[in-house]
C-alpha cells in the first residue's frame, strides 16, 4: 500500500457554499469572477450576496432539500452564483454539457429526476424539448435573458428571506456530474458537500492560488475538473477567475495577455496548441507562472516543448476522475525536477494500491504495473440509483478499482501506463463506447458494431467505430455511419472513424473483446 507523504487534513464539514465563500467578506472588494470576453466583474462581497439572494429566491420559488437543479450552461460569470445558490437552498446540482443534445440531456434529466434547470437563452430551445421528454420539471430559468422564463438577474431583487437549510455534509449531495466510471453508460456520480470540500483542502498544499493570482478558466465548469480547479479552489483562496465561455486560440492567448494571467489548468490540445501554434508569438505572455494538464494522458515531449517555448517550470500534471471529486495526485508547484511523464504524487489522505491485472487480490510494488486502486475521503458516495455499479467499482473495504494502470517510482512518482477501462477520452471529455455502439444498433442497415478510442496525428484519442453490415446493406458507407451518429449526440461524441468487419470479436460471455480491435487499428 502507499500513503501520501504530506499530513493528513481533518475532512472538511461545511457544506460547499460555505467551505468555498466562507472568506468571501475577507476579499470583497477583489475581483472574484472576471467574464474574459466583455471585462463584467463581480467582486467577492457581490458572488457573497448574489448567491445569498439568488438561494432566496430559488427557495421562493420551491426548490427544496433534496431536489436536483440542472445546470445548462457555459461558462459564465453566472454559473458560480446558480451553483452555490442552488446548494444554499438545498438543492443537488448536476451539471450538464451545454452542447448535449435534447435526447442527451432528457435522459440526464430522468435519471437524475431533476425538477428544475438553468440555462442561457442560446440553448433554451435544447433545455424546452429535454424537459418536455422527461417530464417533472417545474421551471427553466435562464442566467440572461429570454421572454416566458425568469431571469436570475431579476430573481436578484427578491425579498424573500435567505433560507437555512440544514445539511449534512457527509451524506448530502453536492453535485451529480455524470460518469461512465470504468465501463457502461454515464451515471450520476454522487459527490457529497464533504468529499469535494475535503479535496478541496487536500489540493491547496501543493497548488495553492490566492489574492493577487489569475487563473484562466476556459476548461468547463460543469466537468468536475473544470468545477474543482477553476471555480472551487480559486474562489475558496481569494484568486480572481477570468472566465471563457469556450476555447478559441486567439481569444484564450488575448485573454492571457491582457488580464496578466499566472496560472493555467488545462486539457492536453490545449498544451499542444502552446507548444507548436505560431499565433503563440503574437502575444505576451510573460505573466504566466505555471500551467497543469489534466483530463486525459499527456505527452512528456509535448509537456517539455510547451514549457520551454513558454519559459515556465515543467508543466506539471494531475490525476483523478470523476468518481474521486476528482483528484488524488498533482505535480506540486514547487517541484524542483519531477520526472517526466509523471501525473504527480499522492496528496493527502489518499491511500493508493496497485493490483496485479492476472490477480487482483495481489498488491504489487515500486516498479511493477498494475491497476490503481485508490481509498481516501473523497471517494463517492456512490451512482445515484446504480447499486450493483457501485458495488463493481468500489470494493468492501472502501478501495475505488479506476480501471486505469499505472506504476509508482521510488520517490513516489507516479505514472499512467494503460487503462483496463473502456472509457474513451476525447480532449478530455468522456465518451462511452457502450452509449454510441447501442446508438449505432439503431441503425436499420447495421447488424453489430464496436466502438474503440485511437489516436490521431495529434495525439487526440478519438471514438472510431467496427461496424458490421446487415446482409442487405453493402452500400453503407462510413461517411453515413458518422452522419447517423453526428446527428444524435454531442459533438465531443462523433465517431471519427469507421471500419466495416465482419463480426465484432466477443468472448463466451458477450463482452466485446476490443484489445483485438485495438490490434487492427
Amino acid at each position: 500500500m502507499f500513503r501520501s507523504q504530506y499530513a493528513d487534513v481533518p475532512a472538511v464539514e461545511l457544506p460547499i457554499h460555505e467551505a468555498v465563500l466562507g472568506r468571501a467578506a475577507e476579499f470583497a472588494e477583489l475581483p472574484a469572477l472576471i467574464d474574459g470576453v466583455d471585462g463584467t466583474s463581480l467582486t467577492y462581497e457581490q458572488i457573497d450576496r448574489f448567491h445569498r439572494r439568488l438561494a432566496a429566491a430559488f427557495a421562493e420559488a420551491g426548490v427544496r432539500k433534496g431536489d436536483v437543479l440542472a445546470l445548462h450552461s457555459p461558462n459564465t460569470i453566472a454559473f458560480p452564483t446558480a451553483f452555490y445558490a442552488a446548494t444554499r437552498a438545498g438543492a443537488s446540482v448536476t451539471t450538464v454539457h451545454p452542447l448535449a443534445t435534447a435526447d442527451e440531456f432528457a435522459g440526464q434529466l430522468r435519471d437524475s429526476a431533476a425538477r428544475w434547470i438553468v440555462t442561457v437563452s442560446p440553448f433554451l430551445e435544447t433545455a424546452r424539448t429535454a424537459a418536455e421528454k422527461a417530464g417533472g420539471i417545474r421551471e427553466i430559468f435562464v442566467c440572461d435573458s429570454a421572454p416566458g422564463h425568469r431571469s436570475l438577474i431579476d430573481m436578484l431583487a427578491t425579498n424573500a428571506p435567505e433560507p437555512h437549510v440544514g445539511i449534512d455534509p457527509a451524506e448530502d449531495i453536492a453535485a451529480l456530474p455524470y460518469s461512465s466510471g470504468t465501463t457502461g453508460v454515464p451515471k450520476g456520480v454522487m459527490l457529497t458537500h464533504r468529499s469535494i470540500a475535503t479535496n478541496l483542502a487536500q489540493l491547496q498544499p501543493l497548488v495553492a492560488s490566492g489574492p493577487g493570482d489569475r487563473i484562466l478558466a476556459v476548461l468547463p465548469f460543469f466537468h468536475i475538473y473544470g468545477l474543482t480547479a477553476l471555480m472551487n479552489a480559486p474562489l475558496r483562496l481569494g484568486a480572481t477567475v477570468v472566465v471563457l465561455p469556450r476555447f478559441d486560440l486567439e481569444t484564450f492567448l488575448a485573454a492571457i495577455e491582457k488580464h496578466r494571467i499566472t496560472g493555467l489548468y488545462v486539457a492536453p490540445p490545449i498544451v499542444l496548441a502552446l507548444a507548436k501554434h505560431p499565433a503563440v508569438e503574437g502575444y505576451d505572455l510573460s505573466s504566466l507562472k505555471y500551467v497543469i494538464c489534466s483530463a486525459a494522458p499527456l505527452d512528456a515531449g509535448l509537456a517539455a516543448a510547451c514549457s520551454r517555448r513558454l519559459g515556465i517550470p515543467p508543466v506539471g500534471q494531475g490525476y483523478g476522475m470523476t468518481e474521486l471529486s476528482p483528484g488524488t495526485h498533482v505535480v506540486p508547484l514547487d517541484a524542483r525536477n519531477p520526472p517526466p511523464g509523471t501525473v504527480g504524487k499522492l496528496i493527502a489522505g489518499t491511500e493508493m494500491r496497485i493490483l496485479s491485472l492476472d490477480d487482483p487480490d495481489k498488491d504489487l510494488g515500486v516498479g511493477e504495473a498494475g491497476e490503481i486502486a485508490i481509498r481516501g475521503p473523497q471517494v463517492m458516495k456512490g451512482y445515484l440509483g446504480r447499486p450493483e455499479a457501485t458495488d463493481a467499482i468500489i470494493d468492501r473495504d472502501g478501495w475505488l478499482h479506476t480501471g486505469d494502470v499505472g506504476r509508482v517510482d521510488a520517490d513516489g512518482w507516479l505514472f499512467i501506463v494503460d487503462r483496463v477501462k473502456e472509457l474513451i477520452k476525447y480532449k478530455g471529455f468522456q465518451v462511452a463506447p457502450a452509449e454510441l455502439e447501442a446508438l449505432l444498433l439503431t441503425h436499420p442497415e447495421i447488424a453489430d458494431a464496436a466502438v474503440i478510442g485511437v489516436h490521431n496525428d495529434d495525439s487526440n484519442e478519438i471514438p472510431h467505430a467496427f461496424v458490421v453490415r446487415r446482409p442487405d446493406a453493402d452500400g453503407l458507407s462510413a461517411g453515413e455511419v458518422m452522419m447517423y451518429v453526428a446527428e444524435r449526440v454531442a459533438p465531443y461524441k462523433r465517431i471519427r472513424g469507421v471500419t466495416f468487419i465482419d463480426v465484432v470479436p466477443r468472448a463466451a460471455s458477450g463482452k466485446i473483446l476490443r484489445r483485438q480491435l485495438r490490434e487492427r487499428s
